[in-house]
């Protein structure tokens, strides 16, 4: 009997038509194109248009461009796994309407709360139920909206120049193929740092209802993150779990064809790059296009990066990942 293992066999994503520059921002707060540069990497990013875009449904584009480029058709899909921070509702999860959009009702879904992580969890979760036989073919997204979420002022400024909206999504099948696959997905995550990146309301663990007239004007409601923290951990973190996928499988650095890192800070990914020993050409990076779009990033990059030329048959491909929670994962694959 062959073994079954699981493959990426279409990808896809979408952003938002609205484009926000740097110097856009300067109108909400006190920033500049340079100050945000220097310390992150990005030029603009893109916000979501309220009335025109959901998180769902920019999760639905994806899918369909996924879906379409691998050969696919929706019907075929027996299990949805969706990684986000942002969802349409409180509950149920945005999965849910991703599965009414795309009219396969009945069929398993799961949602995934892993932030920057989330689409590799939501990747490993989906090869994990493939490998078992349970399901052959699984649609894997990572969709954000924060834009809706950030506190646009001066204040909230070293938070709110990060991150934007989009979604990402591929394809994952079944196949019996050993020398096209993913070879192993690594998990981690070390809830003692959950609020150096983490926006505490709306949370259910307060009095009677957690909307009131006190949590609705309280702190809670803005996103807090402790930068230096979040780097210091970041670094180290991303080393260890891409190593971790390499040694797992007998390849070291040198052996890799391209590095996809979550797009969080030009800085974090040029530090791995650097103390990996890896030439441009081996890391894929458009944080400068997009900003921090959390569980989106990687699809969204890897898209890019299979459209660009940068990810040919045979090669060896690294996702890896670091955010709120902490949490961080790699995934590793023979393309």
């Amino acid at each position: 009997m062959n073994t079954v293992y699981s493959s990426i066999k279409g990808l896809g994503f979408y952003v938002p038509e609205q484009v926000v520059t740097n110097d856009d921002l300067t109108q909400y707060m006190d920033t500049s194109d340079a100050w945000i540069q220097e310390r992150t990497g990005i030029k603009q990013r893109r916000f979501f248009t309220y009335g025109k875009e959901t998180n769902a449904s920019m999760a639905t584009a994806a899918s369909r461009m996924a879906l379409e480029r691998a050969g696919v058709e929706a019907k075929d899909v027996d299990l949805i796994v969706y990684a986000t921070l942002s969802p349409d509702y409180f509950f149920p999860g945005s999965a849910f309407l991703m599965q009414r959009e795309l009219g396969l009702e009945g069929i398993a879904v799961i949602d995934v709360r892993q932030q920057c992580s989330g689409f590799v969890y939501a990747l490993s979760i989906a090869d994990q139920f493939i490998k078992t036989g349970m399901y052959r073919t699984a649609l894997v997204v990572g969709s954000e909206i924060q834009s809706s979420m950030m506190n646009k002022t001066t204040e909230g400024r070293n938070v709110a120049v990060i991150f934007g909206d989009g979604a990402g999504a591929a394809v994952v099948q079944a196949t019996t193929d050993p020398e096209h696959r993913i070879l192993s997905t690594h998990l981690h995550a070390d809830g003692r740092y959950a609020e150096e990146l983490y926006l505490k309301d709306p949370g259910s663990s307060r009095p009677d209802r957690f909307i009131t007239s006190e949590t609705a004007t309280s702190e809670g409601i803005n996103v807090v993150m402790n930068g230096n923290a979040v780097f210091k951990h970041a670094v180290v973190r991303f080393m260890e779990v891409i190593n971790e996928s390499l040694t797992a499988n007998g390849y070291n650095a040198d052996d890799l064809d391209l590095l996809v890192p979550h797009q969080a800070n030009i800085r974090i990914s040029g530090y791995v790059q650097q103390q990996m020993g890896l030439p441009d050409e081996k890391v894929f990076n458009n944080i400068q296009h997009y900003g921090n779009t959390t569980a989106a990033s990687i699809p969204i990059a890897l898209t890019e990066a299979f459209e660009q030329g940068r990810i040919k048959s045979g090669d060896l491909v690294c996702l890896a990942a670091f955010g709120s929670g902490f949490t961080w994962a790699s995934a590793l694959m023979r393309w």
